[in-house]
């Protein structure tokens, strides 16, 4: 127990469990497609946002895509608002495949298990657990807190961030920064040697469709003019491709941090870096980086023909393409010369690069809550190597952390989680994760 809150603190952390729990059991599977349905989670959460006398408005972009929405009023209002979101629904899981079922929400071994345990529920169930004490105990953030819990983030955004920021940007008018998932974790890195890494930043989501186009013919003639074998030529192009380093700022502080930690000697303008010398001086740690050093694209589906004898005369391919903070215009660039002249390419997805500031009050009040619980640890900044709904707010002007604090084992596979098969989250995380997250709402300026 901290702060000398008894048995209030207690009953945080109980409820930070138990809400994880109980927001597993609601299946919020998201099939994409507009295939979803968040209204059973999203009515809990309004429900205990009520129960704490905390007025929870439903915002639905369609039928059963269902985003919730409430303030809390702090005592500086001179102070812009601080936006914390997370969302309600989680990707697919295949019973047959897990240990327990994916939807039990079973508290055993001292973990949660189920789908949305670390992606994001857990994160959910602390923000409720938070906010509840503060109703409990009579206290308030110094900051007005707009909370969040949106919809369809594991698809397109399109019912939930996306939505809201295009036709109910009014509630999130004065918020300034925001808070969410990816970040804040316990990361073992060396013996005796741990860090938290903070998301700063994210990388830009570029999806592309390829497209080329030749002669339709019988497959048994001479043919010059094939659809499939230009399509094949740039997609093999762009598979080989290796993309140069480039250090963002976000970047280039946490190789800094790391390699104090490590004691090793490493310059980020040294034009020989490159990711194994990064590996060789920083072990462990170098993959807290390794994600934010370059773009990347990869391709992922070809759809050519309908019969083996027919020449067809399109061929489609697809491409998940990753862009650094001010390297889109380099990306876009480098996609024209591997692509060539004779396959058109474009974006399906295009979403931008996020980086937020590291110096400064904000990211000072999440180092100073993570080490008032664990003071012998090193607190860096990270760029986010996937996308979140901070894309969607940063539209807003709104600058987003991932900063989803838990106190993790070690070798514990915190990033195999997300997605995988037996997702689950420690107890003693949890109760790690609202304490942390308490002090720094209840304090940040």
């Amino acid at each position: 127990m901290t702060d000398g809150r008894g048995n209030y603190e207690l009953i945080q952390q109980d409820e930070a469990v138990q809400f994880t729990s109980d927001l597993i059991r609601l299946d919020t599977s998201n099939y994409g497609a507009g295939e979803a349905n968040e209204r059973p989670a999203a009515e809990f959460v309004a429900e205990k946002l009520s129960d704490a006398g905390i007025d929870a408005t439903i915002l639905e972009a369609a039928p059963g895509r269902s985003n919730v929405i409430a303030r809390i009023t702090g005592t500086d209002s001179s102070l812009p608002a601080m936006l914390v979101h997370g969302h309600l629904d989680v990707v697919p899981a295949q019973a047959e495949n897990w240990s327990v079922h994916p939807f039990s929400g079973e508290v055993s071994d001292g973990v949660v298990w189920g789908r949305g345990a670390v992606d994001m529920k857990d994160m959910d169930a602390m923000v409720l657990a938070v906010v509840r004490a503060w109703a409990r105990e009579g206290r308030r953030p110094v900051r007005d807190m707009v909370l969040a819990f949106t919809a369809d983030e594991e698809d397109t955004m399109d019912f939930g961030s996306t939505w809201l920021v295009d036709k109910h940007r009014d509630l999130f008018a004065d918020c300034t920064e925001g808070i969410s998932e990816i970040g804040a974790h316990r990361v073992n890195v060396a013996p005796g040697k741990h860090i938290y890494p903070v998301g700063a930043g994210e990388r830009g989501l570029g999806w592309i469709r390829l497209e080329a186009r030749g002669r339709e013919g019988h497959g048994a003639l001479q043919h010059g003019d094939n659809a499939v074998g230009r399509l094949a030529a740039a997609v093999a192009r762009i598979d080989a491709y290796e993309w140069p380093l480039r250090i963002s700022p976000t970047v280039r502080a946490s190789i800094e941090a790391l390699a104090e930690l490590m004691e090793a000697d490493i310059d980020p303008d040294d034009p020989a870096l490159n990711p194994e010398i990064l590996e060789a001086t920083l072990g462990a740690s170098a993959s807290i980086v390794s994600s934010g050093l370059r773009n990347s694209a990869n391709p992922t589906m070809l759809s050519a023909g309908f019969q083996t004898n027919i020449i067809p005369g399109v061929a489609v391919g697809f491409v998940d393409g990753r862009f650094l903070p001010g390297q889109e215009a380099e990306f876009q660039a480098t996609m024209d010369e591997l692509v060539g002249p004779e396959v058109k390419w474009e974006f399906t997805v295009h979403q931008p690069a996020l980086e937020a500031p590291v110096e400064g009050t904000t990211f000072a009040a999440m180092r100073d809550a993570l080490l008032a619980e664990d003071s012998e640890a090193l607190v860096v900044p990270n760029l986010i190597a996937g996308g979140t709904d901070s894309k969607q707010f940063s539209r807003l002007g709104i600058a987003n952390y991932g900063f989803a604090p838990l106190g993790l084992p070690d070798g514990y596979g915190f990033e195999q989680m997300f997605h995988g098969i037996d997702e689950r989250v420690p107890v003693d995380g949890l109760h790690f994760g609202v304490r942390v997250l308490d002090r720094f709402l209840s304090s940040v300026r």
